[in-house]
Formats: C-alpha cells, sequence, structure tokens
C-alpha cells in the first residue's frame, strides 16, 4: 500500500508542478515505477512549435526528474494539445 499511496502522490506532485507553469491546463498523469505518461491541453500552446509544447511542460517538471532520488525517471509519452 506504501508505494501505491508514494505513486499517488508523484502523480499529484507531476500535476501540481504544470499547473503552476501553465495555469489554465487540463492535465492528466498516469504511471507508475518512474514512468509517466502525461496529456495537457492548454491554450498557452496555442502558436507553439511541438517542441516549444513539449519544452514548456518538461521544464515544469524538471525539479521532479532531477537527483539521485528523482521519482520521475521517464516520460514515456507527452501529448501536449491546445484545446
Amino acid at each position: 500500500m506504501k508505494l501505491q499511496t508514494f505513486e499517488g502522490s508523484v502523480l499529484s506532485r507531476i500535476e501540481t508542478s504544470i499547473l503552476e507553469k501553465i495555469p489554465d491546463a487540463k492535465v492528466e498523469v498516469t504511471g507508475a515505477g518512474g514512468h509517466f505518461s502525461i496529456v495537457v491541453v492548454s491554450q498557452a500552446f496555442a502558436g507553439k512549435t511541438p517542441v516549444a509544447k513539449q519544452r514548456l511542460v518538461l521544464t515544469a517538471i524538471a525539479p521532479l526528474m532531477s537527483g539521485p532520488n528523482a521519482p520521475v525517471h521517464a516520460v514515456d509519452s507527452l501529448k501536449t494539445l491546445t484545446p
């Protein structure tokens, strides 16, 4: 049960980090074991290139991906959509 709670808190931390950077976003995060899939829908992506959209999201979660005990090891799928 502890692992499930830990994973749930990581999902929440990823979502919160993205919302801090992109407040109007709708965020869906799934995954476990350090590997996650993320879908972000935001008007902030309008007019941006695919790389710029991904960079915006990955910059938001970068602190969760750094260090020896980082809870996020990989983003297996990242979809950035405009409403």
